[in-house]
Parts: structure tokens; C-alpha cells; sequence
């Protein structure tokens, strides 16, 4: 049976993701644009939160690290 948690949508802030993929600033807006020679088509689009705020889907996040440790 899964916990009420399991359901829960999260939000990660820039600082959240840096933390959790080991990745810094710059190089995480690099892999998002299409421009950059570190550009990488999965890395997860962030989402608006408001008018100069973004965040990630915690579980888009996992799910890119899950598939680069497969490769």
C-alpha cells in the first residue's frame, strides 16, 4: 500500500536540484538550452511559479538520474 506522500507533487528550487544532481548553475541552464554544446534534450523543463520563479518536478528529476546511471 502506498503512503499519502507517494501521490504528492514536489517542487525543487535551482539550490534543490544543484544539491541533488551535483551539477552548478550554469552548467543546469547550459543542459536546458538548445544553444550550448552541453544542451541535453532530457534534462527535465522547469516549471513557472511565478514571475521570475522556476522550480522542477522533484519525480522529473529522479527519473533523469535513474536513466543516466543506466547508461
Amino acid at each position: 500500500m502506498k503512503a499519502a506522500t507517494d501521490d504528492v507533487l514536489k517542487i525543487l528550487r535551482l539550490r534543490q536540484v544543484q544539491d541533488r544532481i551535483g551539477l552548478s548553475r550554469s552548467t543546469i541552464y547550459d543542459r536546458m538550452d538548445p544553444n550550448s554544446p552541453r544542451f541535453d534534450s532530457t534534462f527535465p523543463r522547469p516549471v513557472k511559479l511565478g514571475a521570475s520563479a522556476i522550480g522542477w518536478f522533484e519525480s522529473g528529476i529522479t527519473d533523469w538520474l535513474k536513466k543516466r546511471r543506466s547508461q
